[in-house]
């Protein structure tokens, strides 16, 4: 009869270890804190950047409205400086006239108009 071949022997495997229910903490390392630490302080400064530049645009926004709304003040002021001016330069016309001016002598002053007007030499020097 034939030998039979001896069986092999299988290598036993380890017994796998007990899993626990609950994963376990461990306490944070030093490096991930002071990582973290940055990144919040980071975040905390963009922030107030973001917060500073928006205040700065509203501001800058603030005084151009002012800066537009006494632009229009001071354009009315203009106009109505030119009307009273035109006013005034067409009284002034008006009452530098010349027939007006001969009526306001005749009648305050009682003059009248030269006819025949005579011309006067006068020496100089008292010759």
């Amino acid at each position: 009869m034939a030998a039979a071949a001896p069986a092999r022997a299988r290598p036993q495997r380890a017994a796998p270890k007990p899993r626990p229910s609950a994963p376990a903490r461990r306490a944070p390392d030093r490096r991930t804190r002071r990582a973290a630490r940055p990144r919040i302080a980071g975040g905390v400064v963009w922030i107030l950047l973001v917060a500073v530049l928006l205040a700065g645009i509203v501001a800058v926004n603030v005084g151009a409205l002012r800066l537009n709304l006494e632009s229009q003040r001071l354009e009315e002021q203009r106009d109505k400086l030119a009307a009273a001016n035109a006013q005034t330069a067409s009284e002034l016309s008006s009452l530098a006239a010349a027939a007006r001016v001969e009526a306001a002598g005749k009648a305050t002053l009682g003059l009248l108009p030269a006819t025949d007007p005579a011309y006067v030499r006068v020496r100089r020097g008292g010759r």
